[in-house]
């Protein structure tokens, strides 16, 4: 646990020294330590890539989280932070606005999108559906008939957003399919301080749950027995992975994988099941990966930058599939 809180520190370090445009170590080090806003190197260190590195690493973590949080829930070795339709949900909203308001309202593109539009839009998308969904879980008992439910979520909303992208215009629809790329590098300084506060939130419910998630594993029927509050259980765990994935989601876009893939990781690095462990090793876990896509994205020395979700895709898929041959057996993960 020790080397991996360092190891992120130093990725976090890393990336924000490598990026499109070089800096010199020494003058990085000067800019750093000294925060002299005459120095050349200053804005692209702290007016860029300093929120970038923030942004990883609290997406990194706050997807790890939420997705451990699912696989326990559903006891499902596949689940992920959108496996209840938030993405889906999060994608309606921006379609809705950027599809559908321009062609409606007969609006100029830029009139009515902006950065904060689109991130409300996506906010307001995933809780949708989670409100639908902890509605749900109030009368229905069986956490597979509420697992079924998001799944329907998630294709309704993408069928519409599907329909929207078909009459949508050709701007529109290449606005809409760039944020569903995925980037970390679209948060301003302004947008941190609702950012950060709303990943905050949804790391403190988390780490408020394990004692519950421990008992969740022997099945729902003994944790009943042994007092556990199971509707207050599901609402703490769809409330904080309302506040991460969604949060994530609508200020970066849909980022895969990173949910799938680092719960397993953390336990089979730790070898348990106990969510005092699993909680704290997926958010260093979640943080190090993401960073590391980061830093693969920044394709140093060349001016692009790769969309974040094809780097996560690329590192996430094959753990998933080493995992699967490992195991042999999928249910043998949870």
């Amino acid at each position: 646990m020790v080397f991996l809180g360092f190891f992120g520190i130093l990725l976090f370090f890393i990336d924000l020294m490598i990026g499109s445009v070089k800096v010199p170590f020494g003058d990085f080090i000067q800019t750093l330590f000294t925060k002299d806003e005459t120095l050349p190197w200053y804005r692209t260190i702290f007016d860029f890539r300093l929120p970038k590195a923030i942004v990883a690493t609290l997406a990194g973590a706050a997807l790890a989280v939420s997705g451990l949080q699912m696989q326990t829930l559903f006891r499902n070795p596949l689940a992920g932070p959108y496996i209840l339709g938030i993405s889906s949900g999060a994608s309606l909203g921006v379609a809705l606005l950027v599809l559908g308001f321009p062609s409606l309202l007969g609006l100029g593109f830029h009139f009515i999108i902006g950065q904060w539009a689109m991130a409300l839009a996506a906010w307001i998308g995933a809780s949708a559906v989670l409100v639908l969904i902890m509605a749900i879980s109030y009368r229905v008992r069986d956490i597979m008939t509420i697992l079924i439910f998001g799944i329907m979520f998630g294709s309704a909303a993408s069928a519409l957003v599907s329909i929207l992208q078909y009459f949508g215009a050709d701007a529109s629809v290449k606005a809409f399919v760039i944020w569903t790329m995925g980037s970390l590098g679209g948060i301003t300084n302004n947008q941190l301080w609702v950012f950060v506060p709303g990943i905050l939130a949804g790391l403190l419910i988390a780490f408020l749950l394990p004692k519950r998630l421990n008992v969740l594993l022997l099945g729902e029927d003994y944790a009943r027995t042994m007092g556990l509050n199971i509707t207050l259980t599901r609402i703490m765990v769809f409330a904080s992975t309302s506040l991460l994935a969604g949060t994530v989601t609508a200020f970066c876009g849909p980022i895969g994988f990173i949910g799938i893939a680092i719960p397993h990781i953390a336990r089979l690095l730790f070898k348990t099941a106990n969510h005092f462990v699993l909680v704290p090793a997926s958010v260093l876990l979640g943080v190090s990966i993401l960073l590391i896509s980061d830093i693969v994205s920044q394709l140093p020395g060349n001016s692009a930058v790769l969309p974040i979700n094809s780097i996560t895709a690329i590192l996430g898929i094959p753990i998933i599939i080493w995992i699967v041959f490992r195991n042999k057996k999928l249910s043998s993960l949870i």
